[in-house]
């Protein structure tokens, strides 16, 4: 009887804090690989779509050609988390103002929401259904979840917000997992990768 094959997570690494999320997944002893480039998608079990700057990103996105390929990879039933930026890529509609998107989730985001970059915060927020114990969760520059459709279950809320969704085997989170110490939800996000 052969061995069970290592799930890969794919990291979207146009822009943005990629380097992070490869972090963490270092820290849970998780194999990935960096995706730039359409043939990247080779060989990986689910994708991080991570923060940043979403107009650099879809810029990057159109010109080579991955933003469909986002989308098949999403539409095959593969998982695909987005933090922040990540998550506006990910929404159904965008505003304030409105821009393109990949539109895989079911979710209304308005982007920069909570205001500039010295708004920018850390907060304890609760996530019942991923972790007993409160998350904490760094806000930079963070988009707001202002609907959700009846597809999309809220995990967690901070300030009686929805800040992390997830609908399918898609995973969305308005804030930066990857820049503390807890591994909860980059876990919670491995376990969709089990049947895969």
């Amino acid at each position: 009887m052969g061995s069970k094959k290592e799930k890969v997570i794919g990291i979207l690494a146009v822009q943005g804090d990629f380097a992070m999320h490869a972090a963490m997944l270092d820290r849970i002893g998780v194999p990935w690989k960096l995706v730039k480039h359409v043939e990247d998608f080779e060989g990986i079990d689910a994708l991080i779509l991570p923060g940043g700057e979403t107009t650099t990103m879809l810029k990057f996105l159109t010109e080579r050609k991955l933003a469909d390929a986002i989308k098949a990879f999403a539409n095959d039933n593969k998982p695909v988390f987005g933090t922040c930026a990540g998550a506006i890529l990910m929404a159904k509609e965008v505003l304030n103002p409105e821009q393109e998107r990949l539109g895989l989730m079911d979710i209304s985001v308005e982007r920069n929401a909570y205001g500039r970059q010295i708004d920018s915060s850390v907060q304890q927020g609760e996530c019942p259904e991923v972790s007993d114990e409160p998350i904490e969760m760094v806000f930079i520059r963070a988009p707001i979840i202002r609907r959700v459709g009846k597809e999309v279950k809220v995990l967690g809320r901070s300030q009686g917000l929805p800040v992390l969704v997830e609908q399918g085997k898609l995973l969305a989170a308005t804030f930066h997992p990857e820049l503390t110490g807890d591994e909860t939800i980059h876990r919670y996000f491995l376990e969709k990768t089990k049947d895969c």
